[in-house]
């Protein structure tokens, strides 16, 4: 139905439009309204400034953000840590009901949900469902974990004995990204909130919308009043909540400048941190390869998103002998990808998520042209036939031929629809030159080579590596990074570990041995 009126209206000014989207569905999030949310409900900021959000889709301005200051942040960790209180002494089971009840209001919202993630995102509403069913299933995952904490009992000597209990931290800060904003604010929540935290998140101010939507599933599934919150607002924002006295834990994803600055500022208050930052990740394909599946893995490894995924496999390392029939067959698919309007079933690629961000992805292309790199397709402005798009901030999908390691569009983050094809001769050879960076979010291998698979992933300095696939990203399984790409891990059981804290007890059951 939202599709439908968005195809329909495309041609009436965005406040229809975004009008009759909000009525088209009971419970729809409102863009109207404040996008900020504590205490149970929507608040306004007290600061004058607004900052216009854009639909990448048309260029049009899709709603209006009212940043939180000093004061709104304060409110919503209050409300926050009072919300602790109450879920923290909650059981596991307890804690799990709501959760799955929020799983299910996802479930049953899935469209809406979606839609909306196009509209302000630009993604293909393909993929924006499977974001919604990623952000669903990671909070089934972790409810089902919450009834499952548990300590260890060690038995000492003369009948006394020790325990560890694993407690919550207290209020933790989310700082969410632009290219997956529900899916983010989910796979942050859910180990938080399964753990006995409560949490204060903060959008991307570019895509501010679904946050929103997040924390009113959560009230509505009974969560008590203020475990979930949502401030909205840029790096002054963001750095109130990281340095705000009230807030133990702060978990980043973004870049890696921001994340320095972030792990600077939890460092006044001696915080810990995980952080989900960039990537330059290596896609090694060998000549043993199954050439069909290599082509579809290189593709989803650089296309998903319009290119603006942190573990892309942007370097293909080819081995020499399948170097032009690789080629020619990812060329040919890649100008075969459908551009145009993201809420369209046929789309495979939206629009990026802004005209800046277009622009520097652009620079990139020239930037590679003027080192040398073949353009073999792609890497230009597009213009979609529909006159109602035409301020979209549409491109190509580009790859890049005859590329070498120290080109710019080699060893720089583009964060957009770009492949960089490289060839290689030997495996030690091609295993220095994609471990040559100071990023280590994730790697990718193609080969029948049951052996040379497992020995390659062995030596490959990344902390998601993938065989034979690439950019699968199952909630059962920690997702992260080595060297510049982050600490901690997001998703999987061990996750657990970064949202709570052990306590040691020792229980003596004799005398005291003193000294004194």
């Amino acid at each position: 139905m939202l599709r439908r009126l968005a195809l329909s209206l495309r041609r009436r000014p965005a406040a229809a439009l975004l009008a009759a989207l909000r009525c088209a569905s009971s419970g729809a999030v409102d863009i109207r309204v404040p996008l900020n949310f504590w205490g149970g409900k929507r608040m306004r900021s007290k600061e004058k400034s607004n900052e216009s959000v854009y639909e990448p889709a048309t260029g049009r301005v899709l709603c209006h953000l009212e940043p939180c200051g000093a004061v709104e942040v304060d409110q919503a960790v209050n409300h926050a840590n009072s919300a602790f209180s109450h879920w923290s002494k909650m059981s596991g089971m307890e804690r799990a009901r709501i959760m799955i009840e929020a799983a299910h209001i996802i479930e049953s919202r899935r469209e809406e949900i979606a839609e909306m993630e196009v509209v302000n995102n630009g993604k293909s509403i393909t993929e924006a469902r499977l974001d919604v069913d990623s952000a669903r299933l990671c909070i089934e995952y972790y409810a089902g974990l919450a009834s499952t904490l548990a300590g260890q009992h060690v038995q000492l000597p003369g009948g006394s004995f020790a325990y560890t209990r694993r407690e919550p931290l207290g209020v933790c800060a989310g700082i969410g990204a632009w290219n997956y904003p529900f899916q983010i604010a989910a796979w942050k929540s859910a180990p938080a909130l399964a753990c006995g935290n409560s949490m204060v998140f903060k959008p991307s101010p570019v895509t501010p919308v679904t946050a929103v939507m997040l924390a009113e599933v959560y009230a509505q599934a009974g969560a008590p009043e203020g475990l979930f919150n949502v401030v909205q607002g840029g790096q002054e924002t963001g750095s109130l909540l990281c340095r705000h006295p009230d807030v133990a834990k702060v978990s980043f994803t973004g870049s890696v400048p921001t994340g320095k600055k972030i792990m600077e500022m939890a460092s006044e208050g001696v915080k810990p941190v995980t952080l989900e930052l960039g990537g330059k990740s290596p896609l090694l394909i060998f000549q043993d390869s199954d050439l069909e599946n290599a082509v579809k893995g290189a593709l989803m490894a650089n296309f998903l998103s319009q290119g603006q995924v942190c573990s892309n496999g942007t370097r293909v390392f080819v081995q020499r002998q399948i170097l032009p029939e690789f080629v020619e067959e990812v060329v040919r698919r890649t100008r075969a990808i459908e551009i145009g309007d993201p809420l369209l079933e046929s789309t495979r690629m939206g629009a990026l998520v802004s005209q800046p961000h277009l622009d520097r992805v652009l620079a990139f292309v020239d930037q590679a042209k003027k080192e040398g790199a073949a353009v073999l397709c792609g890497g230009e402005p597009f213009v979609p036939s529909d006159p109602k798009l035409k301020g979209g901030y549409y491109m190509t999908p580009c790859v890049l031929g005859d590329c070498t390691d120290e080109m710019t569009c080699v060893k720089e983050e583009i964060f957009g629809p770009v492949m960089s094809v490289l060839s290689f001769e030997t495996e030690e050879e091609v295993l220095q030159r994609a471990n040559d960076t100071t990023l280590g979010l994730a790697a990718g291998v193609f080969t029948r080579d049951v052996r040379r698979a497992h020995r390659v992933v062995e030596h490959l300095k990344a902390g998601s590596c993938f065989i034979n696939n690439y950019n699968i990203t199952p909630v059962e399984v920690p997702f992260g990074g080595f060297k510049m790409s982050g600490i901690g891990r997001e998703n999987g059981q061990v996750t657990i570990e970064f949202y709570s804290q052990l306590k040691t007890v020792f229980v003596e059951m004799g005398d005291v041995d003193s000294l004194f």
